[in-house]
């Protein structure tokens, strides 16, 4: 006799009593990480020995954790525009800033693809 083998649902996760989308935990840990990586990259820019201001410098420093920010706490319409813009934003600094600090990017921009996948699944 052969139990029925359930397949795991993606369920909402609960917070506060509320329902939140599955890709939300992915969001917020990229926040988590954008934030991080861009404080090291600020850090950079006003060292002893700084970084050479740059475009993707700037970029990094200034633009990843308030678009990961939207994508992760903003209305899901939004949110999924946002993400993949966070996601290019990421992508272009890294690729312009791989031998200085761009690298500290990768795991927020590998978190943040995982999430922003997950959210463009999701229903509206």
């Amino acid at each position: 006799m052969t139990a029925p083998v359930a397949t795991p649902q993606a369920s909402p996760v609960s917070l506060w009593g509320r329902s939140t989308p599955p890709s939300w935990p992915w969001r917020r840990r990229a926040l988590l990480l954008a934030g991080a990586a861009q404080l090291i990259t600020v850090a950079a820019l006003l060292s002893v020995d700084p970084l050479g201001v740059t475009w993707w410098s700037l970029l990094l420093a200034i633009a990843p954790a308030p678009l990961v920010a939207v994508a992760a706490f903003g209305p899901l319409p939004i949110a999924r525009v946002v993400a993949w813009a966070g996601a290019v934003v990421i992508l272009a600094g890294l690729i312009g800033g791989i031998l200085h600090t761009g690298l500290f990017f990768a795991p927020a921009l590998i978190v943040l693809v995982v999430g922003a996948v997950k959210l463009s699944r999701e229903a509206a």
